[in-house]
């Protein structure tokens, strides 16, 4: 008899000798890669990681694991016996940074501490271990800023203050000109700075410094600014985040030491070289944080080329490993170079296709992989205009081209009045020195971002990246006083808030005025106006060309176009377009032909009726007639007249305006109203859930026959012709077979009347769209009567959410955003647990019925990147989308045909 064995407890802290990349799940992304170099024998200062794990038990019940800090400590013990020193011991201490690292890279968006360990004691320790006084209390008055401000919630502003205030009574412009007494005075006004804000002492004892540093980690998880990220970026709120204990190093020892950021490639561009910034004599936050300009890395090699040499070797070899775009984080102590981060790198869209195509060429991954390197809204991203290069405008400043885009917008100079204005409809370019985490909710909402400060690595550039948000960076020339909210601008001239700037996150220029744009590229590619191969073509189209093939070859699902006329099909079909799966007809009905309709409308008689549908039947004839040349060969979905009636009819306040006018003036007013009796007589308190669809078919004789008879009488006319229409008639709003069959039966009478008079043979497909929940439920039945569904997902989400979009988009959406209720609006992605559920239901019960039914989806989530994953994986046979996304529908589809478990490029 075997004995019951205890289950092993959890192991919440793992040694950097421990981990490996493929364990970002427990480790973070931060610690895995920490982990995966120390395994490749990078100089990595040794240290340990305390798992995401640690972090959940934290979050859920408030208190850290029973087992956690004995697992710290004998971690710290042996990475003390390591390095020959103790945490914080007064005469050679050892120092730690404490540093978060969630699964997915979140830039500035969570917590960290550098240089714990240190005390009043220890700094005369450090000051003497290192031969460098000014170095030990730089360091020093670092830790308790940041620990003030992190872990014991100070006002970061209130030691920025403190600082600039020494600075000026040293009259001197940074931060490295302040001498070991000007930083031995900063120490002590820090400390005063914690008592009065914090109400206790700045900690003197490292390990409660680490322990406390380690809780202010676990909680910035749930942070605003976290959150707000996590939203944006749609990364699951459940992950928790790991927290990363390592050994300090050192780039503020002096000229011979400093710190980085590394790109194997341009995140920008994509193009392959020495990409970087580095900064001497600083440490790590000083980079991201923008607040010194950086120089190029390609600097480095002059400043220290041993390093340098060094660093080329690695950049390569974590390039060959991961197999992409690496991004690094790096420090030099005194000609020591130590690998401090490496993650798979935010990258610009056209980068992103760019590098996916070098990498194929380069071998080092196939096709499959790099459809998963790109996305559909980096696509979508390209898509959109630039700035006119030949415009007359004036260029009042350049920076680094951070990230592309063409912005423009009113200047403001904090996040708060950004999200302001543009929530009242304003467009704005959000300007700062630098920006910070806190601007995060600004960043969001603008069109672009501006920084007189900071490189390709600071934290506006690399947030931006990852948003897809046009960035400038470093325009040093710009003077910004974010205090009087304006910027002066080279030659004196003075940019207020509120005034129009242009910003080109391609080539970092600035402008001042709005700056008119043309087209893509890579839109004049899918038009047809620009052909990879030519002498003369974008080497971003030779990519994006490159990655549709791939897709296109790959994917199963079908593309087609929402269209209503022949010009939008003949732009869809240029954009890769299979078909049109939803062509409008009551888009028909409009303009001129408004008319017609409301005779229609106002008929009293049957003859009155017929006389109306008689001049309608040759209008509608001829709109299919050119819709079936314009698709030749493709299938045509129609769906009949679908909404109310009263929306062909003028609006009943404008009306009643009218018609009292016309009898106070004594005017013949009859039409008007028989039109406001009309309107009257139509007035349903919803009219989404009205009269509408099938419905109108079924009430308003001759109305959907019309319709089916120009159908049939512009297909035989094509066919006369030699051409291939294979149109497919959608009945809307269907909610039980019976409807199906009325309608159904007598379209077939009417397409046969149609064959006998032509003498020709059509085969049109009769279907149904499923947009109510209780055709979805009752798909089966249906499905006897549909030889084809199509899933209305508009109208379905509104039915399942008992939302009208109309209204409640603009009335508490937002709200529920920001609450979390919503990851995202259920009208932009599927909402997979309840429409979704019903999508999938419906389809499978379907196919029992009828195994060979065409499924599709015509609602805007056609074109979203998310939910075209979905409907691959529920088996729909296509999808409908507006003709701009075809080509970002075409790429997922592929993506998803090839998506591969693990694959995480964020």
């Amino acid at each position: 008899m075997s004995e019951n064995k205890e289950p092993h407890a959890p192991k919440f802290v793992y040694d950097f000798t421990e981990g490996n990349k493929d364990l970002k799940d427990l480790l973070g992304g931060k610690g895995a890669n920490l982990a995966e170099m120390t395994n490749l024998g990078l100089p990595v200062p040794p240290g340990f990681t305390i798992t995401t794990e640690a972090c959940k038990v934290y979050l859920d019940s408030g208190e850290e694991p029973a087992a956690l800090r004995d697992e710290v400590s004998a971690h710290l013990d042996a990475l003390e016996q390591k390095m020959g020193k103790k945490l914080g011991q007064a005469d050679n201490p050892l120092l730690v940074s404490v540093r978060s690292g969630a699964k997915f890279s979140m830039p500035g968006m969570m917590d960290t501490v550098l240089n714990i360990g240190l005390s009043d004691a220890s700094a005369q320790g450090l000051a003497a271990q290192a031969g460098d006084e000014r170095f030990a209390w730089d360091s020093y008055r670092r830790l308790i800023q940041m620990f003030g401000k992190t872990v014991l919630g100070v006002d970061g502003d209130l030691f920025e203050e403190a600082l600039d205030k020494a600075k000026a009574a040293k009259k001197v412009t940074v931060d490295t000109d302040l001498e070991a007494a000007d930083l031995k005075k900063l120490v002590t006004t820090f400390k005063k700075i914690v008592k009065k804000e914090a109400g206790r002492e700045f900690p003197q004892d490292p390990r409660e410094q680490m322990d406390l540093a380690i809780k202010a980690v676990f909680d910035s998880w749930n942070g605003d600014r976290a959150k707000l990220y996590r939203r944006q970026e749609r990364i699951p709120h459940d992950l928790g985040t790991a927290v990363n204990v390592c050994s300090m190093v050192f780039g503020n020892l002096g000229p011979d030491s400093g710190t980085g950021v590394a790109f194997t490639r341009d995140p920008a561009s994509g193009h392959q070289g020495v990409y970087g910034d580095y900064l001497q004599n600083a440490q790590g936050e000083d980079v991201v944080a923008g607040i010194r300009n950086t120089v190029p890395l390609a600097e480095l090699e002059r400043i220290d080329k041993k390093s340098y040499d060094q660093l080329m070797k690695i950049m390569e070899t974590l390039e060959n490993h991961y197999k992409d775009l690496c991004d690094i984080e790096f420090t030099i102590e005194r000609g020591q170079l130590w690998m401090l981060q490496t993650r798979v790198g935010k990258r610009t869209a056209g980068a992103a296709f760019r590098i996916a195509t070098q990498l194929v060429d380069q071998g080092l991954i196939d096709e499959t992989e790099a459809l998963q390197r790109v996305t559909g809204a980096q696509l979508a991203q390209l898509m959109f205009p630039r700035f006119d290069e030949e415009a007359k405008v004036e260029q009042v400043a350049r920076g680094i081209a951070a990230s592309p885009g063409a912005a423009v917008g009113k200047a403001v100079f904090d996040s708060y009045t950004a999200v302001k204005w543009s929530r009242s409809g304003e467009k704005v370019i959000l300007v700062r020195r630098e920006t910070n985490p806190d601007d995060l909710d600004g960043m969001i909402a603008a069109e672009g971002i501006l920084t007189s400060r900071g490189g390709k690595t600071s934290h506006a550039a690399v947030v931006a990246r990852g948003m897809g948000k046009t960035c400038v960076c470093g325009a040093e020339e710009l003077e910004v006083d974010t205090k009087r909210r304006r910027m002066t601008v080279p030659g004196g001239h003075v940019v207020e808030e509120g005034d129009v700037i242009s910003i080109d996150g391609s080539t970092g220029k600035v402008y001042l005025g709005e700056v008119p744009v043309v087209p893509s590229p890579v839109v004049e590619y899918f038009e047809g106006r620009m052909h990879p191969g030519a002498d003369d073509a974008d080497e971003l189209v030779e990519a994006v060309h490159r990655m549709m093939a791939f897709a296109d070859r790959k994917r199963r699902l079908r593309v087609r176009a929402n269209a209503d006329n022949a010009e939008d099909a003949l732009r869809a079909r240029r954009f890769g377009a299979q078909g049109i799966g939803l062509c409008r007809t009551e888009h028909m009905f409009l303009g001129d032909r408004r008319e017609l309709v409301e005779r229609l409308i106002l008929a009293d008689t049957e003859e009155e009726r017929e006389a109306s549908l008689k001049a309608l039947l040759p209008l509608q004839k001829q709109d299919f007639v050119e819709l079936f040349e314009a698709m030749d060969g493709l299938p045509v979905t129609i769906r009949l007249l679908d909404p109310p009636l009263h929306e062909f009819l003028p609006d009943i306040t404008e009306l009643s305006v009218r018609v009292a006018l016309a009898e106070s003036r004594q005017e013949p007013h009859e039409n008007e109203l028989r039109l406001l009796q009309a309107v009257h007589r139509l007035h349903e308190q919803n009219p989404m859930l009205g009269l509408r669809g099938v419905r109108l078919g079924l009430v308003i004789p001759g109305l959907f026959t019309m319709q089916v008879r120009a159908i049939a009488e512009a297909a035989a006319e094509r066919k006369a012709a030699k051409g291939d229409p294979r149109a497919e008639i959608m009945i809307p709003l269907v909610g039980t077979v019976q409807e199906l069959e009325i309608v159904r039966e007598e379209a077939d009478q009417v397409v046969a009347e149609v064959e006998a008079a032509t003498g020709t043979k059509l085969k049109l497909a009769i279907g149904t769209m499923i947009e109510l929940p209780r055709a979805a439920l009752t798909a089966g039945q249906i499905a006897e009567a549909a030889e084809f569904f199509s899933f209305g997902t508009n109208d379905l989400t509104q039915t399942v959410w008992g939302f009208s979009r109309d209204d409640v988009e603009a009335s508490f959406f937002t709200a529920y955003l920001e609450k979390g209720i919503f990851g995202v609006s259920p009208f932009e992605t599927i909402d997979k647990d309840g429409v979704g559920s019903l999508v999938k239901a419906a389809a499978e019960a379907g196919r029992r019925t009828r195994p060979d039914l065409k499924l599709g989806v015509c609602g805007e989530h056609g074109g979203d990147p998310e939910s075209v994953h979905f409907f691959h994986e529920v088996g729909l046979d296509y999808v409908s989308c507006s003709p701009f996304r075809i080509p970002v529908a075409r790429l997922e589809a592929g993506r998803a045909a090839t998506q591969s478990a693990g694959s995480d490029h964020r």
